[in-house]
């Protein structure tokens, strides 16, 4: 569910594998993830825009190594030293791919990082574009994604037209966490806690203020569903 607050073990539980990395194509076969964060001080440049409906994230560096003392100043690779895809590689192809009407979307499930172990499910997004841009004298890939509706059943071919939905902001949530004590506003409950909003915003409820979220426990937040109190 999207926005939910989820520790990092459950992240991995939940995608069968230790996630190490936060570019992932295809960890299962109807799906990819990534891993992100807009915090202070992170190491990509991933950012929010088009008022929390796309997410353009950041591609990744080469690894460090004896060769590479600062990654930083490398160009993003595409291929691997064996000519393989590196990640980058095949998240922008897939975006490629889609761009020219050769494949439907790549689904992608995005965590964020909202602080030291604590996460945040943002739900499903649809890989549309992909891009390079000189950034401080290197490349670097850039990928575009768009917030769907819904969890979609990932069985099943993507739909050919999906209504886009709305990212609360980093900012808003930490507010919110540190406003509602890390518990549910309801019970006091500490575990299963997700951000939700207080007048939906189906309903015309804003994501952008601190206002209009709170922290329920999965049991308060079910219950609650999207009936304005």
């Amino acid at each position: 569910m999207e926005n939910e607050i989820i520790p990092y073990v459950e992240m991995c539980r939940r995608e069968g594998v230790s996630l190490q990395r936060g570019m992932n194509y295809r960890l299962a076969k109807n799906h990819s993830v990534i891993l992100m964060s807009v915090r202070r001080g992170a190491p990509y440049a991933d950012r929010i825009e088009d008022d929390g409906s796309t997410i353009v994230y950041e591609g990744h560096d080469i690894s460090r190594s004896s060769r590479i003392i600062n990654p930083k100043v490398v160009d993003q690779p595409e291929h691997s030293p064996s000519g393989a895809l590196t990640e980058n590689g095949k998240f922008h192809r897939a975006a490629q791919e889609y761009k020219t009407g050769k494949r439907p979307p790549e689904r992608v499930r995005v965590y964020e990082k909202i602080k030291e172990g604590i996460w945040s499910y943002n739900g499903v997004f649809h890989l549309v574009d992909s891009w390079r841009e000189q950034v401080h004298g290197r490349s670097v890939f850039k990928f575009k994604l768009i917030a769907v509706e819904g969890e979609e059943d990932l069985s099943l071919p993507v739909p050919a037209h999906s209504r886009t939905r709305r990212v609360i902001p980093t900012a808003v949530k930490l507010e919110v966490w540190q406003r509602d004590g890390g518990r549910c506003a309801r019970c006091g409950a500490t575990e299963d806690l997700h951000f939700d909003h207080v007048i939906p915003w189906s309903k015309g409820g804003s994501s952008n203020t601190a206002d209009n979220i709170q922290l329920l426990c999965g049991r308060h937040n079910l219950e609650k569903h999207d009936r304005i109190e």
